[in-house]
């Protein structure tokens, strides 16, 4: 079985706000709207890189 090292799977903020182009102030806007999903590792939030992927593909269908 190929699993992605941990720090592959759960992306900090900045490299979620380099991945989809957005802002900080977007990212947590839609992680408080339950529209990213987010996990707290310590005092960190961490979004899963299928919460990304996830995300996209709902925008993908909204626009479809």
């Amino acid at each position: 079985m190929n699993v992605a090292p941990l720090e592959q799977r759960l992306l900090k903020v900045p490299e979620v706000m380099a991945v989809l182009g957005l802002s900080r102030w977007q990212i947590y806007n839609l992680i408080r709207a339950g529209e990213l999903e987010s996990v707290k590792v310590g005092r960190s939030r961490r979004v899963p890189l299928v919460a990304v992927d996830a995300f996209v593909s709902q925008l993908r269908e909204e626009a479809a």
